[in-house]
């Protein structure tokens, strides 16, 4: 692994991109004995791993963990707090609460928010555990590293202290801690006076990116405007709400367009190159991927984030008693791929008081899984046939969304698993099965953290596996972890959207390493051969599985290199957690 720290460090004065919008996960142990409680082949229960950093031929157990299944809590109340510019969801809610659309569901904002990624973006244990490991990589940046860092996970609090003349700071004295004025504000992640007073000004533009939006701090209470996606109020609830909330409610129909999203989830980071000049590092970009698909405004399949992330309600909903109802309406569900965080988040509701309850979060992991399981990927088997020796089968995997899959956050991983049985139901070849740890049997990158596994048109070998991954490396093409290290992508063969074109993509989005030539890898799918010998009689099962995870197992050892407070928290959440990936879809036939 590289943990070279190049020269610019000491000396790099610009402003980092709010780098660490990870809706994402961490970590593994490996000496638990509590995996020891089953058995396998016996020639498959360990792995021998080479970490440069932890010793070469480590053996690693493929046992599952059995965590204990949460303890029931009902979390803390939504928070009140004010300051000049922003105020705590509980004074939302005092009005827009029990809300109800034609079908009867309850589709109350709190109610669904406080138990998303969103809502504890600064709870998040695995983005404070990486944040500090890039200030312990990079202490010369550490100021500028937790200021821009605090701007998309806890933003209200960035954005009153910039207003307020002070420095954004997340430890020591900094949000993190309780006695700091701008703490409940901070704590409470990306909340709805954040979001709803942001402005149109440069949407979509290069200028918002980076977490760059635009919030007017000038005006006072009740004349801060709020944003909505209907019609502006009537007089009347216009005074219900400037005296309810001390904001002026007005359509700013900028917030149903992907633009506005892109704001936090179009992230660069700095480098400086050969020649010295400061250049940039697309480390997640979502818009850019979506405006070179045919989802993009004016395409044949044009859809916005929020329709997938944020689903309309059954038709009308009354956003308060006797107020005219409103359709469409959004849900505040902010539905993504993160199953692993939330379930940490369930199964530690007291310990980090957190203010959903672990009902609240198993409803959130519920509709996170069928968003993955549902609309996010699809495998097909295109063809199966025997000859002498040999089953081949052609497996082809289609991309459901409206970005790469996996997208953003470089640590997140898609494969292909697939097992060929015997008519006894033995297995006679097998490639990508998944790992108790978070490991990938026979991944190279697993194996050793300075490989990584190539792309695959053909397989032929159960070492060999198909993983949808994007791989980051420095300047000299050695792969790191380290985000300020970061200057290229090394592959990247994550499965691209339809209408994506990879020939004319820009560079900042483009499919690397194997992928870029591959001519079964297009816009919206991946097509791959296996080519598996046999010698027992058939009839023959396959079973193909497009397996999902959000955080690769060298990533996580990378981060266990530095040991900070925050590191070791999150490792042992990490190491208490389940980390059975998802299942996003499966096929299966049989071939006499």
């Amino acid at each position: 692994m590289n943990n070279k720290r190049p020269a610019y460090h000491r000396g790099l004065t610009i402003s980092l991109a709010a780098i660490f919008l990870l809706a994402i996960l961490g970590g593994v142990g490996w000496a638990d004995n509590r995996w020891h409680n089953g058995s396998v082949g016996l020639d498959d229960d360990r792995q021998n791993l080479h970490l440069p950093f932890l010793g070469v031929g480590m053996q690693m157990p493929l046992l599952p963990p059995t965590p204990a299944p949460p303890k029931p809590h009902p979390g803390l109340p939504l928070n009140g707090f004010t300051t000049d510019d922003f105020s705590g969801p509980m004074i939302c809610n005092n009005c827009h609460s029990a809300l109800q659309d034609e079908s009867g569901t309850d589709v109350t904002n709190a109610t669904q928010w406080r138990a998303t990624m969103m809502a504890n973006a600064a709870q998040d244990s695995f983005w404070l555990a990486k944040v500090s490991d890039e200030i312990a990589r990079n202490p010369e940046l550490a100021e500028v590293i937790e200021a821009t860092c605090s701007r998309c996970h806890m933003p209200m609090a960035y954005t009153q202290a910039i207003a307020n003349g002070q420095k954004p700071k997340i430890f020591g004295d900094g949000f993190l801690n309780p006695a700091n004025a701008l703490h409940d504000a901070a704590m409470d992640g990306v909340s709805c006076t954040l979001c709803h007073q942001i402005q149109l000004d440069n949407l979509g533009q290069p200028a918002s990116f980076d977490g760059h939006f635009v919030i007017d701090t000038s005006t006072n209470p009740p004349n801060r405007l709020l944003f909505g996606p209907y019609p502006d109020p009537d007089m009347m609830w216009q005074m219900i709400m400037r005296s309810g909330s001390q904001y002026t409610p007005v359509q700013g129909s900028h917030l149903t367009g992907s633009a506005f999203c892109a704001t936090c989830h179009t992230l660069y980071t700095p480098f400086v190159d050969d020649d010295g000049h400061e250049q940039e590092f697309p480390e997640q970009t979502p818009y850019l991927e979506w405006l070179h698909s045919d989802y993009a405004d004016g395409r044949e399949l044009e859809a916005q984030c929020q329709d997938c992330h944020m689903p309309l309600a059954d038709g009308q909903v009354t956003l308060f008693p006797g107020a005219p109802a409103r359709e469409p309406f959004f849900q505040h569900s902010f539905v993504g791929g993160n199953t692993f965080m939330l379930k940490i988040f369930q199964a530690n509701v007291e310990e980090m008081n957190l203010r959903a309850s672990t009902a609240d979060f198993e409803a959130s992991i519920q509709r996170t899984l069928a968003q993955l399981q549902n609309q996010t990927a699809e495998v097909k088997l295109l063809q199966l046939e025997k000859e002498e020796g040999l089953i081949r089968a052609v497996v082809q995997v289609q991309n459901k969304t409206g970005h790469k899959f996996p997208t953003s956050y470089p640590a997140r991983r898609a494969w292909l698993h697939i097992t060929l049985r015997d008519a006894r139901g033995e297995p006679v070849f097998e490639s990508g099965r998944a790992l108790s740890y978070g490991g990938i049997l026979d991944n190279d990158n697993d194996l050793d953290s300075e490989n990584y596994e190539p792309h695959y048109d053909v397989v032929t070998s159960p070492d060999q596996v198909q993983i949808y991954e994007a791989i980051i490396g420095d300047g000299e093409g050695e792969v790191t972890y380290t985000l300020l290290d970061a200057e290229q992508y090394v592959k990247d063969n994550r499965l691209p959207p339809i209408g994506f074109d990879k020939a004319t993509a820009n560079p900042d989005i483009a499919v690397a390493g194997g992928a870029a030539t591959d001519a079964n890898f297009v816009g919206g799918s991946d097509t791959v051969t296996y080519e598996m010998p046999v010698a027992a009689a058939g009839p023959f099962t396959v079973q193909v599985e497009l397996m999902y995870q959000s955080l690769s197992f060298a990533s996580m050892q990378d981060l266990r290199q530095t040991e900070t407070t925050y590191v070791q928290d999150f490792g042992a959440l990490y190491d208490s957690a389940d980390k059975t990936p998802v299942i996003v879809d499966s096929v299966e036939a049989t071939l006499p």
